[in-house]
C-alpha cells in the first residue's frame, strides 16, 4: 500500500507562501493600532509629544530625556558632532545638548530612538541581522538627507533628518512582525517583490499614522516610495531619493525584493551651480561620518 509523502518527507513538495496576503496581513494590523512598542520607545514618543507643546521648556525636556540613558547618550552625542559643535566646545550634561540642538534635532532623536527599539523587537538572530543592516542603511540616508538639503536641495535640514530617520519605519515594523509569518523573510532574494510594489507603501502609511509623523513629511516619503528623482533635486521628496541612491549599504529589504544594488552607492552627479554633487558631498564628507558615528552611540 503506497503512502503520502509526510510534509517532513524528502520527497514532500515545498508550498510557496503567499507574500502578497502576509503583507496585507501585516499592513491590516498596523492600521488596527495594534503597534506595541518597548519603554525606552515609549519614552521617546512623550518626548515628541512635549516638543509639540508650545508650553514645553528645555528644563522639561531635559529632565524627560535624562530618564532614558538610550535617549540622553543619542542626545549628547549629536550635539558634540561636527554638524551641532562649530566652536568645537564639547558637551557632558543633557540640559546644554538640549539647548545646542534644538527642539526640532530632539524631534529626529526621539525618532531614531523609537527606530533603533523597534529594530530590537526582531524576533529570531536572521531577522536581528536584517533589522541591524536596514539600521545602518538608514543612519546613512538620515546623515546624507541632512547634507543634501543643507547644501543641495535648501530644503529644512532638521525635516530632511527627521524623514530620513523615519522612511524606512514600515520596514522596521515588517521585520518586528516577521516571526509570525514563516518564511516570509526568509526566501531567496526576489521572493520579496510584493514589498517594492506597494507593499512598503501599505504598512509604512499604517505606521506613520501611528507615530502622527508630520503631513509634509509623509508626503515626502510617498513621493520616494513613487521613486520619480527630479534633476536637478528641489524636493524633500528629492532629497530622500538622493540620499537613498547614494547610501553605501543599502535597504535589505530591497535585496530580498531582488532589487538589491550589490551594496554600492549608486554614482550620481549633476552641475549645481558652480559645483558639482560629488564635489559638495566630498567636502560634506567629515559631517556625514560625524553624523552616522552619533546616530549608532
Amino acid at each position: 500500500m503506497n503512502s503520502t509523502p509526510s510534509e517532513s518527507s524528502p520527497t514532500a513538495v515545498k508550498q510557496p507562501i503567499d507574500v502578497q496576503a502576509m503583507l496585507a496581513s501585516v499592513a491590516a494590523a498596523a492600521e488596527s493600532g495594534n503597534l506595541v512598542f518597548p519603554t525606552t520607545a515609549e519614552l521617546a514618543l512623550k518626548v515628541q509629544r512635549l516638543v509639540d507643546d508650545p508650553d514645553c521648556s528645555i528644563d522639561g525636556l531635559a529632565k524627560l530625556v535624562q530618564a532614558d540613558p538610550v535617549l540622553a547618550a543619542r542626545v549628547v552625542a549629536v550635539a558634540n558632532s561636527v554638524v551641532y559643535n562649530r566652536s568645537g566646545r564639547a558637551l557632558a550634561d543633557v540640559r546644554s545638548a538640549v539647548s545646542r540642538l534644538g527642539f526640532n534635532t530632539l524631534r529626529v532623536l526621539a525618532a531614531a530612538v523609537v527606530v533603533r527599539q523597534m529594530e530590537n523587537m526582531a524576533g529570531t538572530p536572521d531577522h536581528r541581522k536584517l533589522a541591524l543592516a536596514l539600521w545602518e542603511h538608514t543612519a546613512h540616508v538620515a546623515a546624507l538627507a541632512q547634507v543634501i538639503a543643507r547644501r543641495v536641495t535648501k530644503v529644512n535640514p532638521d525635516t530632511a533628518f527627521f524623514a530620513g530617520i523615519i522612511h524606512e519605519i514600515g520596514g522596521f515594523y515588517l521585520i518586528a512582525r516577521g516571526g509570525a509569518y514563516p518564511g516570509l523573510l526568509d526566501s531567496p532574494n526576489g521572493s520579496l517583490l510584493p514589498w517594492d510594489e506597494g507593499g512598503a507603501a501599505a504598512v509604512g502609511r499604517a505606521v506613520l499614522k501611528h507615530l502622527g509623523a508630520p503631513a509634509a513629511v509623509v508626503e515626502a516619503i510617498e513621493g520616494m516610495w513613487a521613486g520619480y528623482l527630479a534633476m536637478p533635486p528641489q524636493s524633500l521628496a528629492d532629497t530622500l531619493l538622493l540620499a537613498d541612491h547614494l547610501a553605501p549599504i543599502e535597504s535589505p529589504l530591497s535585496q530580498l525584493a531582488g532589487n538589491g544594488r550589490e551594496g554600492t552607492a549608486v554614482d550620481i552627479d549633476v552641475a549645481l551651480d558652480d559645483q558639482t554633487l560629488t564635489s559638495i558631498l566630498d567636502e560634506s564628507k567629515l559631517e556625514v561620518e560625524s553624523l552616522i558615528d552619533a546616530l549608532r552611540a
